[in-house]
């Protein structure tokens, strides 16, 4: 028995018995998605990496009254609530996700629409996951260009590992 300092070692961390060892809970991936063929490539890679890990899937769309789609019962002279509107960004992302989700009935897929801005969506959603995965626009030379700003963001700030994905070509 190793001791250093009066403390033994094998005692204090003893080695696992593999019979004793349960799998911790799949933590879930996370994937952003605004409607664009960049946020649908990112989709389909996030389901595939979530397949892979068995773990569940949130696809998050960031939201604003600017972006938001009229919801069901707008009529001209009425002004929607503030849920009425999340409502409305909520089916319009289910409905742009499920031909993707629809092919991985393996996975648990979660949509939750975010009042913020794309990047604090992202970040804000990106605690206590595995993942987070974000398409990239970016078309320049500059980190920020290359990555985009909402996916630099991410990596800069994200509380957990960031994949950003880019369409190929």
């Amino acid at each position: 028995m190793a001791q250093r300092g009066g403390v033994d070692h094998e005692r204090a961390f003893p080695e696992p018995d593999d019979d004793d060892i349960e799998p911790a809970p799949a933590a879930a991936v996370v994937v952003g998605h605004d409607g664009s063929a960049e946020a649908d490539h990112a989709l389909e890679t996030a389901l595939e990496v979530a397949s892979g890990l068995g773990a569940p899937l949130t696809v998050v769309r960031a939201w604003s009254m600017v972006t938001a789609p009229r919801p069901a019962g707008w009529t001209f002279g009425y002004v929607p609530s503030a849920d009425e509107f999340a409502g409305a960004v909520l089916a319009e992302l289910e409905s742009d996700a499920e031909p993707l989700v629809s092919r991985f009935p393996d996975v648990t897929v979660s949509h939750r629409a975010h009042h913020a801005g794309p990047a604090r969506a992202l970040i804000e959603s990106s605690r206590d996951v595995r993942m987070l995965v974000v398409g990239s626009r970016g078309l320049g030379g500059f980190r920020g260009m290359v990555l985009g700003s909402t996916s630099d963001k991410c990596v800069r700030y994200a509380h957990c590992p960031v994949l950003v994905t880019r369409l190929p070509g």
